[in-house]
């Protein structure tokens, strides 16, 4: 019997290739994607195309307006920092406060009413820009959290396991096992700030560090960028 998952899929990167491990560990899927308040639709519509390519069971767009709160430049109309480096030894202004607590626990909510044995997240502690909602010891709080706080943990002492499957990887290893398992990582979208066309910037953290991993990986970046591809040395 197929093991049900519930994994977030914002249409970046990363959660385009969780997605991908997700099925071929012949896991049962359905995609949840959240409306945070991003100031761009680019990723929404990346995630739509990615649910229906790796044929998700269901695919779930639920609405949390974290932009009405502010304190970030991915809801709130603050320059996005293009210094030309990733940000380092500093969590940057791009960082959207308790985002991750907030999907993890819609996606808490799902499994648990889903009966789903995992909920799968593609957070990355090793290339990734400080924010602290992406490191191992936020999940396995998060973990004991479930525990304490579903029906299901305390009554049958069960419930649906946290899998970070790339929480250790470096950006170039997942590019090569997401190429591995045909992501199309053309129609994923990682820019904090693209054009109207929906082209990356190539300046922010996340073009920067996702430029870096193709290369990294030797593959070839299918990336459209408004201005070309940047220099990531």
């Amino acid at each position: 019997m197929k093991k049900r998952a519930v994994v977030l899929l914002s249409g970046g990167l990363d959660s385009a290739t969780c997605m991908a491990m997700a099925k071929d560990q012949n896991r049962e899927v359905y995609a949840l994607t959240v409306l945070y308040g991003q100031r761009h639709a680019a990723e929404l519509e990346a995630a739509r195309n990615l649910a229906c390519l790796f044929q998700a069971n269901e695919h779930r767009l639920v609405s949390v307006e974290l932009g009405q709160f502010g304190g970030s430049a991915l809801t709130e109309d603050l320059p996005v920092p293009k210094d030309g480096k990733p940000s380092e030894g500093r969590i940057p202004i791009t960082y959207v406060p308790a985002r991750n607590t907030v999907f993890l626990s819609l996606a808490l909510a799902w499994a648990e009413v889903l009966n789903a044995d995992e909920i799968w997240i593609g957070v990355n502690a090793v290339d990734y820009s400080g924010y602290p909602d992406c490191r191992p010891e936020f999940l396995e709080a998060f973990q004991k959290l479930a525990t304490l706080a579903t029906r299901t943990g305390v009554e049958e002492n069960r419930t649906p396991q946290l899998i970070a499957p790339l929480l250790h990887w470096s950006k170039a290893r997942i590019i090569q096992e997401g190429t591995r398992l045909g992501v199309p990582y053309e129609r994923t979208s990682t820019c904090y700030d693209p054009d109207p066309s929906g082209r990356a910037c190539g300046q922010c953290d996340a073009c920067l560090l996702r430029r870096q991993g193709f290369e990294g990986a030797g593959i070839p970046d299918p990336t459209l960028y408004s201005g070309g591809a940047p220099d990531s040395s």
